[in-house]
Order: structure tokens, then C-alpha cells, then sequence
């Protein structure tokens, strides 16, 4: 995705496919792995109220399998996005998502 790569990361996957689901985009900065969660929809509240704890569950489980992709395994850094796009393709960007 242009916004990430603008910012100096580099693209390890798009539509990354596991045996738990899709993953749909895996960045890559100073060795912080990031998993993206795209969601589109007329305006980016919309987006953001389409994203639903079932994804949430089955993005976590796929990150968990991409991750035994890469050396250190569940050690890697990383973070979970959610990336929001309105209808006229405008992007809001949700870092580090799913923390606590």
C-alpha cells in the first residue's frame, strides 16, 4: 500500500493466505513486521464498524501461522493496522489497532 511504502516500508505479502485466512497486507520496517487489515466502504466510519471480533480472531490466528514464517518466530516484533478507505479512495490509517 502506497501510504506504508511512502513511510519506508517494504511489502512482504499482499493477500497472504494461511491455513487460518487472509492477511491483507504484511509490511516490513526496521524489522517490526506489521499485519494490515484493509476495510473499504462509503466513508471510514463504515469501514470501521464493518470490521467484526470474528476478523479480528481470524487475523490474529493467520498472523500467528505468518509468523513461524520468519527467524525469530512469535519473538518478532510487529503490530496490527487497520486500514480504513472511504468511497472517494481517501485512507485513514489505524496503527497499532488491536493493542490494549
Amino acid at each position: 500500500m502506497k501510504a506504508y511504502m511512502e513511510h519506508g516500508h517494504r511489502m512482504i505479502a499482499r493477500r497472504w493466505r494461511g491455513p487460518a485466512g487472509e492477511i491483507d497486507l504484511v509490511m516490513e520496517k526496521d524489522g517490526e513486521v506489521v499485519f494490515v487489515e484493509v476495510k473499504s466502504a462509503r466513508n471510514t466510519m463504515r469501514a470501521a464498524e464493518s470490521l467484526s471480533q470474528r476478523q479480528i480472531a481470524r487475523l490474529l490466528r493467520s498472523a500467528e501461522h505468518c509468523l513461524g514464517s520468519f527467524p525469530r518466530g512469535a519473538l518478532t516484533p510487529m503490530r496490527f493496522d487497520v486500514a480504513l478507505v472511504d468511497g472517494q479512495g481517501h485512507i485513514d490509517v489505524i496503527a497499532n489497532a488491536l493493542s490494549a
